[in-house]
């Protein structure tokens, strides 16, 4: 698994996928669990590696090659 998020992304993904959970918090108990989607994001953000850039051939990091 080679990571494909690059810092900035990675920091966007955290920082939406946080904002997502936290309204777990706010929202009407009948729609709560739509706000555990936000795992999708933030666990993307920590590991730096999504998958539908993988199957979409994108990548945002540096690949080291100048």
């Amino acid at each position: 698994m080679n990571k494909n998020a690059g810092t900035i992304d990675r920091a966007v993904r955290i920082v939406a996928g946080l904002a997502i959970l936290s309204l777990y918090f706010v929202a009407e108990p009948a729609y709560r669990w739509w706000a555990l989607l936000g795992l999708v994001p933030l666990l993307t953000g920590l590991l730096g590696w999504c998958p539908a850039y993988t199957l979409l051939g994108i990548r945002t990091c540096e690949t080291g090659l100048k």
